[in-house]
C-alpha cells in the first residue's frame, strides 16, 4: 500500500473503532458516536520514534536528538517532561543520534557508542530509543541498545507502552535513590499494585471456570476491550473522563453477556466437551486480538488522560493516578468478596460452583447465574483494563491484555481454580514476584520467574495454595 494512503485509512479505521467499541462491539450498545479530531499524541507520520530523557528521576529538557536516512533529517529537543518524538514517513534503516554538548553538566552517556545508532522501522509504527547514561562501562557497539539497567543513575527511556519501563506492565513507581533498600521498597509497592490489578481480571477467570468449567482463553481480550473502549471514550471523542468509565464498565458488562448469549449457552445446551469449548475460546481470543489490531491499528497510543503528579512517599515516588487505581481495586475488590459470601447472588453462585446439578436440583436457575457471573467476569476485567491502561502510562495497544493472559491464570492456578480468594491470593503473589525480580534480573525475563514459581508451588501442592484436595480415580 502506498504511504500516502495510510493515514486515510487509519482514519477510517478510528471511525469504524467510534461507532463500533462504543456499542459495544458483538455485545451491541444504544449509542453511536462520531469522531473527533485525533489528539495530540497522534502524529501525521505513520511511524515515529521516541523516548524520554531523564537524570534520575528528573526530566531533562532541550536535549537535542535527530533522525536522518531516507530523506528525513530532522533534530528535535526533549520537552519539560523529557519527552521527544519524531516522525518518518516510511519503513526503513534510519539513524538516531544525541547531541551530547546539550546534555546537563555531569550526564554522560554509559556507553559512548550508543551516541549514534541505527534503527529499523518495520513492524511496529513505534519505535522507542534507549539511551542509558552513566558511570562508562566500555560497553560494545553490539550492545542490546533497547536495554538498560533500573538502577542507573540516568537514562533516556522508550516511553510506550511503559511510560518508560520495560514493556509489558511495570508501573512508574520508583525510588528517590539507588540504594538497595529504597529500590526494593518502590518494587515491593509496585507489585502489590500489579497484583491488585491482575486479581481483578483473575476473579473473573475463576468464576467462569468455577461455574462452567472453561478456561476462558479469551479473557485477555475482554481486558483489552475496556482499554480500548475507555481509549475511544476519553481520546477520540473527548467525554468526560467519568462519562467514558461509566460507558466503558457498561460496554464491558453487555460484552461479557455476548459471550454466554452467542457462544457458550449454545455450545453447553449441545453438551459439547471442555476440550472442544477450550479450543472455541482460543479460536475468539485470536479472532477479537486481530479484529482490535484492525480497529485501532498495530502501535501503541497514549490516552489523554491526566495521571496526576509525582508524590513522594518516603524514598518511593509514585504516580497520583498509581495510588488512586490501586485504591480502587481495593474498594471493588472488598465488594466482589461481599458480594459472594452475603448476596443470594453470590451465594447460588458458590453453590453451583461447588456443584451444578445439585444446584439445580433445589431450585437455583443455573443458566442465570452464570449468566450473571459472564457479566460480572466482562464488569470486572473491563474494569481492570481502564486501570491497566494507567498502570502502564496511560497507553492501550491492541493485545495488552494477551500480554498478561499467562500472569492471569497463573494467578488463578496458583491460588487454587475456582476460588475467588484463591485468584486474588495468587495475584498479589504473582505481582509481587514479577515486580521484586527485576532488582536480580533482566525485566524482560520476570514474567518468566513468575511462572517458574508457579511451577514450584504446584509440584509441592497441585491443589493450589486455596484450592481443595481432590481424590482422581
Amino acid at each position: 500500500m502506498k504511504t500516502s494512503s495510510r493515514p486515510q485509512r487509519r482514519g477510517l479505521r478510528r471511525v469504524i473503532a467510534v461507532a463500533l467499541a462504543v456499542m459495544g462491539m458483538v455485545a451491541g450498545g444504544a449509542t453511536a458516536v462520531a469522531a473527533a479530531p485525533l489528539p495530540q499524541t497522534e502524529q501525521a507520520s505513520p511511524y515515529n520514534f521516541n523516548g524520554i530523557i531523564r537524570d534520575g528521576q528528573t526530566p531533562v529538557e532541550g536535549v537535542e536528538i535527530t533522525v536522518t536516512g531516507n530523506g528525513v533529517d530532522e533534530t528535535v529537543a526533549t520537552g519539560a517532561d523529557g519527552r521527544w518524538m519524531i516522525g518518518v514517513p516510511s519503513t526503513g534503516t534510519y539513524t538516531v543520534s544525541i547531541d551530547t554538548s546539550t546534555l546537563p553538566e555531569g550526564l554522560t552517556l554509559r556507553d559512548p557508542s550508543f551516541e549514534s545508532r541505527e534503527f529499523e522501522v518495520g513492524g511496529s509504527t513505534a519505535v522507542g530509543v534507549l539511551f542509558p547514561f552513566g558511570p562508562s562501562t566500555g560497553g560494545s557497539p553490539g550492545a542490546d541498545p533497547g536495554t538498560g539497567s533500573s538502577g542507573s543513575p540516568g537514562s533516556g527511556e522508550a516511553p510506550a507502552p511503559g511510560d518508560g519501563e520495560t514493556p509489558g506492565g511495570t508501573s512508574d513507581t520508583g525510588a528517590s535513590s539507588n540504594d538497595f533498600g529504597s529500590q526494593l521498597l518502590a518494587r515491593v509497592i509496585s507489585g502489590l499494585s500489579f497484583g491488585l490489578l491482575l486479581a481483578l481480571a483473575a476473579i473473573g477467570i475463576t468464576l467462569i471456570f468455577g461455574t462452567t468449567g472453561v478456561n476462558n482463553f479469551a479473557h485477555g481480550e475482554l481486558l483489552t476491550f475496556g482499554g480500548i473502549v475507555f481509549y475511544v471514550t476519553t481520546t477520540l471523542v473527548n467525554w468526560p473522563a467519568w462519562i467514558a468509565v461509566v460507558v466503558t464498565l457498561i460496554a464491558s458488562a453487555a460484552l461479557g453477556w455476548a459471550h454466554d448469549w452467542a457462544i457458550f449457552k449454545p455450545l453447553r445446551r449441545r453438551r459439547v466437551g471442555l476440550v472442544q469449548v477450550l479450543i472455541v475460546t482460543i479460536g475468539l481470543s485470536i479472532a477479537l486480538r486481530y479484529f482490535y489490531q484492525f480497529l485501532i491499528g498495530g502501535g501503541t497510543y497514549g490516552l489523554s488522560v491526566e495521571r496526576g503528579d509525582v508524590l513522594q512517599i518516603g524514598p518511593v515516588l509514585m504516580r497520583t493516578s498509581g495510588v488512586v487505581s490501586s485504591a480502587i481495586a481495593i474498594v471493588v475488590l472488598v465488594a466482589v468478596g461481599l458480594f459472594l459470601t452475603r448476596t443470594r447472588i453470590g451465594k447460588a453462585t458458590r453453590a453451583v460452583s461447588d456443584n451444578a446439578g445439585l444446584a439445580s436440583a433445589s431450585g437455583i436457575d443455573v443458566d442465570r447465574v452464570i449468566r450473571i457471573v459472564w457479566v460480572l467476569a466482562g464488569l470486572l476485567t473491563g474494569g481492570a483494563g481502564i486501570l491497566y491502561t494507567y498502570f502502564i502510562g496511560a497507553n492501550i495497544k491492541w493485545d495488552v491484555g494477551f500480554t498478561i493472559l499467562l500472569l492471569l491464570f497463573a494467578a488463578v492456578t496458583l491460588g487454587g481454580l475456582g476460588s475467588a480468594f484463591g485468584a486474588l491470593v495468587g495475584a498479589i503473589i504473582i505481582g509481587l514476584v514479577t515486580e521484586i525480580s527485576t532488582l536480580f534480573i533482566a525485566p524482560d525475563l520476570r514474567y518468566a520467574i513468575a511462572l517458574l514459581v508457579l511451577i514450584l508451588v504446584l509440584l509441592f501442592r497441585p491443589q493450589g495454595i486455596l484450592g481443595r484436595r481432590e481424590r482422581i480415580g
